[in-house]
């Protein structure tokens, strides 16, 4: 039997089952070797051909990836808010492969990919699924176009970014494993543990070979959360959802289940709203740099994600910079005086003025 048809059998048994106290061990032993053969399936395959036009460098100060099923009107939208040209026309798979292009907004360029279209069973590799999540995975924000004849499109996509091993607007479970210094399980908790019990962790743990270990919960966290930070391999992106082709739809409710902005890109409406939300969702500052003696250039900032240190600035600038620090002074909302100085692990804040000091 093939690691499909195995995938497929785990599926149907952990959708017989009942969810009750009684077979929380044995819904722990599934879902694990579910999630493991599906870790398996979506490894790349050695010596494999490369997926022509998916390989694409990094450029900007952030990368947007946009993410729907075909025909929704990704390639409009990319066209409208970059300068990129993507091939654009009434019928499905148009795009083939990932194009990129670059949108300018308030100092900010944003590289904003446009992705062929998913299609259901995208995380078992259909469509091109492997490459097309592949790229979304290393993304910095991705952005679910829905069509609004169409908004149920938003729960499929979801669940096949889910199967890859993305989890939208959410961060890593505070669930901590280490190595125990004496045999079996050790459990303890900050929080009481509402949605999984002793009895359903260790089969768990089991499961991924581990018979020994201290483990700390400091989130009510689940199956399913353990099973995440057990493979190590999960990506937590945040999310925007925009429902293009609004116009056809005209006063019509849409029912969807999360927040989202209602655009036309065939006819420029919501465009303007659309970048602003994308800039707010990618949590960039501004940061501006002086020399000793000088004022600073306040027309050039420097675009950055926040929460970004003194040391990530130095990355920024020059490669060697870090290995030359000696300190840096800092103007702005997270000095505590003007000119304060301060070390590499400094957290600066959106306006914040610096001037690195080499040795």
């Amino acid at each position: 039997m093939g690691l499909q048809e195995k995938l497929a059998e785990l599926e149907k048994e952990l959708g017989r089952t009942q969810k009750n106290k009684a077979t929380e061990f044995h819904i722990g032993i599934l879902k694990s070797k579910i999630a493991q053969i599906r870790k398996e399936l979506l490894m790349p395959k050695k010596g494999g051909a490369s997926g022509g036009g998916f390989d694409v460098k990094k450029s900007g100060d952030a990368t947007v990836a946009i993410i729907g099923l075909p025909s929704v009107g990704k390639s409009t939208l990319l066209t409208k808010i970059t300068k990129a040209e993507s091939k654009v026309a009434a019928y499905d798979f148009t795009t083939l492969t990932c194009i990129p292009g670059i949108m300018e907004y308030k100092n900010a360029k944003i590289q904003v990919l446009d992705l062929p279209g998913i299609i259901e069973g995208a995380k078992e590799g259909k469509g091109r699924g492997r490459e097309i999540i592949a790229v979304a995975r290393s993304a910095d924000l991705i952005l679910i176009l829905l069509d609004a004849q169409h908004p149920h499109q938003y729960h499929m996509i979801v669940n096949e970014l889910e199967g890859f091993g993305i989890r939208l607007n959410k961060s890593k479970p505070n669930i901590v494993i280490g190595k125990g210094a004496k045999g079996g399980i050790n459990i303890e908790k900050t929080v009481k543990l509402t949605k999984i019990t002793e009895r359903g962790i260790v089969a768990v743990l089991n499961e991924y070979g581990i018979y020994t270990a201290d483990i700390v919960f400091r989130v009510d966290a689940g199956v399913d959360e353990l099973i995440d930070v057990l493979d190590a391999n999960r990506a937590y992106i945040p999310s925007i959802v925009a429902v293009n082709k609004i116009d056809l739809v005209k006063n019509k409710k849409i029912d969807l289940a999360v927040p989202y902005l209602g655009i036309s890109a065939e006819k420029d409406v919501g465009i303007d709203d659309l970048k602003e939300k994308i800039f707010q969702a990618l949590k960039l500052i501004k940061i501006f740099t002086k020399r000793r003696g000088e004022d600073a250039d306040l027309n050039e900032p420097l675009i950055v994600k926040n929460g970004i240190t003194i040391a990530g600035v130095c990355d920024s600038l020059h490669r060697d910079l870090k290995r030359d620090f000696k300190f840096a002074l800092v103007w702005g909302k997270s000095a505590k005086h003007p000119g304060q100085r301060v070390g590499l692990e400094h957290i600066l804040k959106d306006g914040d003025i610096v001037q690195i000091v080499k040795k």
